[in-house]
């Protein structure tokens, strides 16, 4: 292997570590009281938040906005991801990731399961990589007492 291969994968590596510890400070921020000062610093200025049944927003304003939203809906939340695939292509990449965490919602103080797959997009920005379009698909939400059963998200 010549020294430009070993640099490549090098460069390859490094950027899937920095990817994980971006989703890892996205789920830091939605456990910190889904703090919207802190989750625009995650996006690029015109990335977009999107998932089903929670909204969509586009744009540092949005985002924020959309989580001082949250704020007012969620409580307690428990981010935890697992099985990271990540796809690094250049200063662009893609990453799934799986969700399971626990949620409680302010109405009725109303505790939740929710499992979700993430599909994102990042961008590397001025050697740093950064949110470009983050996907959770929720695939179950359930209370703690209830089978999750046929209770798709």
């Amino acid at each position: 292997m010549d020294m430009a291969e070993l640099e490549r994968r090098l460069t390859r590596i490094e950027d899937i570590e920095a990817i994980k510890q971006l989703k890892a400070h996205y789920c830091d921020i939605c456990d910190d009281d889904h703090n919207p000062a802190k989750i625009t610093t995650l996006f690029v200025e015109d990335g977009i938040w999107e998932a089903g049944g929670f909204g969509k927003a586009q744009g540092h304003e949005g985002i924020r906005q959309l989580f001082q939203g949250f704020q007012k809906m969620i409580s307690f939340s428990q981010h935890m991801v697992v099985n990271p695939l990540i796809e690094v292509n250049g200063n662009t990449a893609k990453g799934t990731w799986y969700f399971l965490g626990p949620f409680t919602f302010r109405k009725n103080n109303e505790a939740k399961w929710q499992a979700v797959k993430y599909e994102d997009d990042y961008v590397k920005v001025n050697g740093e990589w950064k949110y470009k379009h983050l996907r959770a698909h929720i695939r179950m939400a359930a209370a703690p007492n209830e089978s999750w059963a046929n209770k798709e998200g």
